[in-house]
């Protein structure tokens, strides 16, 4: 029989449906969707990011709708992937030790069949995509096969998930655009930062599990300073999606840029530090309850980019 995963919700559809589809769904984390949210938001964001210079396009609705297919195939894709390579250690772990393959309940091979089903349907959507999106694309198969590494060689794991997480920041604007820029590239390192801190608190769920089989995260080495490197990193994530949206801003409109940016970030800003006055390392229930909420922060941006970049073509458009 499969048991509900500890840190899934009870109550998801995922844990009524059939048992012998369950384990599949389980392996693909479709009880936890803020996954497939927080890799289907980065791509959101750099649609919003790019009206900034390019305006709104009826295209960005499909381009948007593409990013979160893909997202949650990729998503459960990696993650299948991800308990394939660490379903040793997944045993060893109170949080994971009831996923599908510690808990046999699918084989390794079933898994690798998943796997590559969830990965086929990430190619239709590839397909859907302009030639320098799908370039683009692809160039992310390495970060994802050697994520589930990361945790066994640096104690630095969560700056790769913020590479491989936050990927779709890239292909959305190229999709959008047909080009890569600077300030894209900043705002890629400023989403990096965000993901270093949501999943360091992420991480705290697991930091005596994590000492006793040797796997390392930003969360055991920050130590007791663990707030204040989840602190910094958020820091560092606003300054450099701020500087980004400053560059990409046109220059006729550069008398408005600290307006575009204040309106952008602010709500963004305000969550962030919500999390971190809220956070209590110690607390397990808390720091996913805390992580879960960079849903409605990442989701913040968005319309507001968006508005601040409408209000800017308003200014130039009819100002004296």
């Amino acid at each position: 029989m499969s048991a509900a995963i500890k840190d899934s919700n009870k109550g998801h559809w995922v844990n009524r449906s059939p048992l012998s589809l369950r384990p599949y769904l389980q392996l693909s984390r479709l009880d936890r969707p803020v996954g497939y949210w927080l890799l289907a938001l980065p791509g959101w964001i750099g649609l919003a990011f790019a009206t900034l210079s390019h305006g709104f396009e009826v295209s960005d609705l499909k381009w948007a709708a593409l990013i979160l297919i893909g997202a949650i195939a990729m998503r459960g894709a990696g993650c299948t992937y991800n308990d394939i390579v660490d379903q040793d250690l997944d045993a060893k772990v109170e949080r994971s030790a009831l996923r599908p393959l510690p808990a046999g309940t699918v084989t390794t091979k079933q898994a690798w069949i998943w796997t590559f089903a969830q990965c086929f349907i990430g190619m239709l959507v590839l397909l859907c995509l302009p030639r320098l999106a799908q370039i683009i694309a692809l160039c992310s198969i390495p970060l994802v096969a050697a994520y589930p590494f990361m945790k066994r060689i640096t104690w630095w794991p969560q700056i790769w998930l913020g590479l491989t997480f936050n990927w779709a920041v890239l292909v959305a604007y190229s999709a959008k655009t047909g080009t890569v820029s600077i300030p894209l590239l900043i705002l890629y390192a400023g989403l990096i930062f965000w993901t270093v801190g949501y999943d360091t608190i992420y991480a705290c769920q697991d930091i005596e599990d994590d000492m006793k089989i040797g796997v390392k995260s930003t969360a055991r080495r920050f130590g007791k300073r663990v707030k204040l490197g989840v602190s910094a990193s958020y820091v560092i994530c606003v300054v450099l999606i701020s500087l980004a949206i400053g560059i990409d801003m046109p220059k006729s409109w550069l008398s408005a840029i600290p307006t575009t940016i204040f309106i952008s970030m602010l709500l963004f800003v305000i969550l962030l530090i919500v999390q971190v006055l809220k956070f209590e390392p110690t607390n397990g229930k808390l720091s996913l309850k805390i992580f879960k909420s960079n849903f409605w922060a990442g989701l913040s941006l968005i319309p507001f980019i968006i508005l601040a970049g409408f209000l800017n073509w308003i200014s130039v458009s009819y100002g004296p």
